[in-house]
């Protein structure tokens, strides 16, 4: 179950990383990564209970939108940067409730999924589901708080690799 969970919370931390190199504050951290958690525990939750066709198609549309808003992110950090102003700040995006909600739903698409195969097996589905949010919850936190940190060590180049990451990942997630 441990595996699952870390496997799941990949996503979140990968586009964490890249979204703290642009520089995130204390409570940003606090509310995406809670954020991230919720949608962890509840995508299993409702793969559990929703059919997989209804689920494939807003998994499919939650995971593009998702993705490109990844990519405009990146632009907008690489953007900034090349041209030597101050870096985007992703503020706008994490405290936007439509943007953190599209964010936190494009990386829990795959527990949804994971809540359809978990309706197959004897396991006891809230607990999985807790753990898998918690998992999630903290790989997001040491996301933001990593990329965070390195941001500050390295500066503007960290400005212009995360912008690379979140297109990379937008780019990863619209082709599977």
């Amino acid at each position: 179950m441990l595996a699952l969970a870390i496997a799941l919370g990949t996503d979140a931390f990968s586009m964490c990383l890249g979204l703290g190199l642009a520089g995130v504050t204390r409570r940003q951290i606090f509310v995406v990564s809670i954020t991230v958690l919720v949608f962890h525990i509840v995508m299993p939750l409702l793969g559990w209970y929703a059919g997989e066709f209804a689920g494939a198609l807003a998994g499919r549309a939650a995971s593009i939108a998702g993705s490109f808003l990844l990519m405009y992110l990146g632009v907008k950090m690489i953007w900034s940067s090349l041209k030597g102003g101050d870096a985007m700040d992703p503020k706008v995006v994490l405290v936007n409730t439509w943007g953190l909600l599209l964010l936190a739903a494009s990386v829990s698409m795959d527990a949804l999924s994971v809540g359809f195969s978990l309706g197959t097996r004897q396991v006891n589905l809230p607990l999985t589901a807790g753990v898998i949010g918690a998992v999630a919850g903290v790989m997001t936190a040491a996301g933001l708080f990593l990329g965070r940190f390195v941001g500050t060590r390295v500066g503007e180049r960290a400005v212009l690799g995360g912008g690379v990451l979140l297109i990379a990942i937008g780019i990863h997630m619209v082709l599977s």
